[in-house]
């Protein structure tokens, strides 16, 4: 017998998102943008990424442990720190939309109720993905 999605109001079943932000230094630069773009050509950036994960706050009153966050994302950021992201099989083209796609997909076998990951590369620009498109149209 299918279960109904818990209801974020009943207290029988509250849920909640929590996070962890974890910081990488890394250069690279955009093959696939216009001739004179200034992302074509080699710079570097101070990246912010936050997981995100989604679930019942258990009888400990967690989702998880926020130390089980860090274990699943800590060999991807020591994979990115300080390294050429185009030089990293899967980040050819590093845009911040590939670099959360390529975290989500690292993540999301270790991490039940991943939700998002969300890359900034500045404090003014960054990306939140949240998965594939599981049905409707895609996006043109």
């Amino acid at each position: 017998m299918a279960t109904e999605p818990a209801d974020p109001q009943d207290p029988r079943h509250p849920i909640a998102t929590i996070w962890r932000i974890v910081q990488f230094e890394a250069a690279h630069r955009l093959p696939h943008v216009a001739p004179g773009h200034k992302c074509g050509r080699l710079h570097g950036h101070s990246y912010t990424c936050e997981v995100y994960v989604r679930g019942r706050i258990n009888d400990a009153g967690w989702v998880m442990d926020f130390a089980d966050i860090q274990v699943a994302v800590e060999p991807l950021r020591a994979q990115l720190d300080h390294h050429y992201l185009n030089e990293v099989e899967g980040l050819e083209n590093p845009t911040s939309e590939n670099l959360a796609r390529w975290i989500w997909a690292r993540l999301q076998a270790s991490l039940p109720g991943l939700c998002a990951v969300v890359i900034r590369e500045t404090c003014t620009s960054g990306c939140r993905y949240e998965g594939p498109l599981s049905d409707g149209p895609s996006a043109a």
